[in-house]
C-alpha cells in the first residue's frame, strides 16, 4: 500500500513554515545554552566587570562541594522514584480499568481528576494526611507500629515527596496506557479468557506483548522522558513538604545560589551548576530516542 507524500509547490515554503520554530529554538534554547556553557568556564566578580578563563575549575569546585553532591543525589532519587512509581501504578490502574465491562468511563473520569488539582493544593493535602500530629495516615501507621515523622526523618520526607509527586502524575500516564490497551482487539483477550487464563496471565501473555512492539515503545519512551524531566526539575514538592537542606533538589540549590546569602551570586558557579544539572535530562532524551525510532518503525510495519 502506497502512502501519499506531501509536496510543496514552491521550494521555499517548507523552510518558511519551519522558520518560526527554528528561530524560537535558537533564541530561547540554543543561545542561552551556549552562554551558560561559556560562562561556566570563566571566573568573574559579582558585578561581571572582570573575567578570567579557568577551564574546568568551576566544575571541580562543585564536585568537591558536599552540598552540591548531596543535592544531585537527592534529585536523582526523587526523579527516578517518581518516574517508576507513577508509571507502574498508572499501568496497573489502566489494566484494571481496561478489564471492566461497566463503569469504565466513570472510573476513567475519577482517575483523571487528580491531574486537575493544583500542585500547591495537592502538596498541602498530602502534608496534612501525613502530619505527625493530626495526619490520618500517620495515625494508621502508628497502629501497625511505625512512628512516622517526616520532620525528623529524612527518609520519611523523601518517601512522602515521591508519593505525593507520583500521585499527581499517575492520571497523565494512565490516559496514555489505557488508550494503548483499548487499541488491542478484544477477541484476543476473550480467547485467552475462554482458555482459562487469569486476568494477570492475560495481561502478561496477551496485552503486554501486543503493547510492546508498537505502542509500548512510543508511550514508555515519551512518558519516561516527561516524568524524568518532571522529577529532575522539581522545585515545588520538596519546598512544600520539607525544610531540611539535606533534602533539597538541584533546582532548589540553584535558587539558593542565586538568592541566598548577603553576597551577590557568583554567576560562573551558577552557570556551571546549570550545565551539570542539564546533562542528565539530555542524556535520557538521547537514549530514549532509540525507543522512539523503534516504535515508529514497528508502527510503519
Amino acid at each position: 500500500m502506497q502512502t501519499k507524500r506531501m509536496t510543496f509547490p514552491r521550494g521555499w515554503l517548507p523552510y518558511a513554515l519551519l522558520a518560526p520554530q527554528v528561530i524560537i529554538t535558537l533564541i530561547f534554547f540554543i543561545w542561552p545554552s551556549i552562554q551558560a556553557l561559556y560562562t561556566s568556564v570563566l571566573r568573574e566578580d559579582a558585578f561581571g566587570t572582570r573575567r578570567e578563563y579557568v577551564g574546568m575549575e568551576n566544575f571541580s569546585r562543585l564536585f568537591n562541594d558536599p552540598l552540591y553532591l548531596n543535592s544531585m543525589g537527592v534529585t536523582a532519587i526523587f526523579a527516578i522514584g517518581t518516574t517508576l512509581l507513577s508509571m507502574s501504578l498508572a499501568l496497573l490502574f489502566a489494566a484494571k480499568v481496561n478489564d471492566m465491562l461497566r463503569s469504565r468511563d466513570s472510573y476513567t473520569t475519577l482517575m483523571v481528576w487528580p491531574y486537575a488539582v493544583a500542585p500547591a493544593v495537592a502538596g498541602v493535602l498530602w502534608w496534612f494526611m501525613f502530619n505527625p500530629s493530626i495526619g490520618i495516615v500517620t495515625y494508621m501507621l502508628e497502629m501497625v507500629g511505625y512512628d512516622w515523622n517526616h520532620r525528623r526523618s529524612g527518609s520519611d520526607a523523601m518517601i512522602l515527596i515521591i508519593i505525593a509527586a507520583a500521585w499527581k502524575q499517575i492520571a497523565y500516564n494512565f490516559i496514555f496506557f489505557l488508550a494503548g490497551m483499548q487499541s488491542i482487539p478484544n477477541s484476543l483477550i476473550e480467547a485467552a479468557a475462554i482458555d482459562g487464563a487469569s486476568r494477570a496471565k492475560r495481561f502478561w501473555t496477551v496485552v503486554f506483548p501486543l503493547l510492546t512492539p508498537i505502542t509500548f515503545f512510543l508511550m514508555v519512551a515519551a512518558l519516561f522522558v516527561i516524568m524524568f524531566i518532571y522529577g529532575w526539575n522539581q522545585y515545588l514538592w520538596p519546598l512544600l513538604i520539607t525544610t531540611d537542606p539535606d533534602y533539597y533538589t538541584i533546582v532548589m540549590g540553584i535558587q539558593r545560589m542565586v538568592t541566598g546569602g548577603d553576597s551577590e551570586p557568583l554567576w560562573h558557579l551558577v552557570m556551571a551548576t546549570v550545565v551539570l544539572a542539564a546533562l542528565p535530562p539530555v542524556l535520557v532524551i538521547l537514549f530514549m530516542q532509540r525507543l522512539f525510532v523503534k516504535g515508529l518503525t514497528e508502527t510503519e510495519k
